[in-house]
């Protein structure tokens, strides 16, 4: 299993069934199409492989500039090897890569991964303008000795499920929902920095977290998670926003970890957001806002509980 940066660098002498799509997230939809396209290439004794983008085309085409990602490149990459993919190439996305036509980009895929079956989705369209519509990629198959496989993104129970409605969910703190549709807990991961360690100073010390900073973040808010460093798992409490109580203004991803009393700078910490305890709110004073803390460390741990007896 690998994964490359660019389709030049294949050269497959296998066969293999190649899906094209951006896949940010690996939702359930994008899963069980993939779990899908995994066991018919493999049952064909082929390889299973996921052509994807960075920069998100939309980023690129729509000039968007907020938090946009569900997951890194390198994540998302990890998730689709982990569902069995032979292969994930992560294509550069840019103003020459948009210029590419529909037909050459074609001619690559059967050249540098023998291509022998495109799975795309009824509206998948590529290429310069578009071009590359189902319509077109089929008269290129009749043509080019490829077959198409067209199959919609929907779930076991008929759902169809979208990376932008799991980036609208999380932008309204509706971790759960986000998280249903994931299939997982919305992650984010980074390096612990050196903050105000105003958190220490008030019985509660705080790893702060730098996230990258194109990922999608939810809401500000407190929100119940887990704390995943190396291989330990510790219940955690994050506050996402300016911290309005001490007047600031820069958005910042925090979190007591319950139950931990470790340095940990420059370690990479990995939180997860199983539900939002309350919104962010500015208190009167010190005092009111580490009553708050301790009371949002209790929900905390008493919703996590349970979830993991449940």
């Amino acid at each position: 299993m690998e994964h490359i940066y660019d389709l030049s660098e294949a050269r497959l002498e296998k066969p293999s069934l190649v899906t094209i799509g951006v896949f940010d997230g690996v939702h359930r939809g994008h899963q069980m199409l993939i779990k899908q396209l995994v066991e018919d290439a493999h049952h064909r004794d082929r390889l299973a492989v996921v052509v994807t983008f960075y920069p998100h085309p939309d980023v690129v085409l729509k000039d968007v500039e907020t938090r946009y990602y569900l997951t890194t490149p390198e994540q998302r990459a990890e998730q689709l090897l982990n569902l069995g993919v032979d292969l994930v190439v992560t294509q550069r996305f840019d103003d020459n890569f948009r210029q590419v036509r529909a037909g050459d980009y074609v001619n690559q895929l059967l050249h540098h991964l023998n291509m022998q079956v495109l799975w795309v989705g009824t509206d998948f369209a590529m290429g310069y303008q578009r071009q590359g519509n189902v319509q077109f990629l089929r008269m290129e198959g009749q043509a080019k000795d490829f077959d198409l496989h067209v199959i919609d993104l929907v779930t076991r129970s008929g759902e169809i499920i979208s990376s932008t409605a799991i980036r609208n969910a999380l932008h309204a703190g509706e971790v759960e929902q986000a998280n249903y549709w994931l299939g997982r807990g919305y992650a984010v991961s980074g390096k612990v920095i050196q903050g105000q360690q105003r958190g220490r100073t008030i019985g509660f010390p705080t790893a702060n977290i730098a996230v990258w900073e194109e990922q999608a973040l939810p809401a500000n808010g407190v929100y119940a998670g887990w704390a995943s460093l190396g291989n330990e798992r510790f219940m955690a409490v994050t506050n996402i926003g300016v911290r309005p109580t001490f007047a600031g203004d820069d958005i910042t991803v925090e979190a007591y970890l319950l139950d931990f009393n470790r340095e940990i700078y420059g370690q990479q910490l990995t939180l997860t957001f199983e539900t939002r305890l309350r919104p962010e709110k500015k208190f009167e004073n010190i005092q009111a806002l580490v009553e708050q803390i301790g009371r949002d460390a209790q929900s905390g741990r008493e919703y996590l509980t349970r979830a993991t007896h449940s």
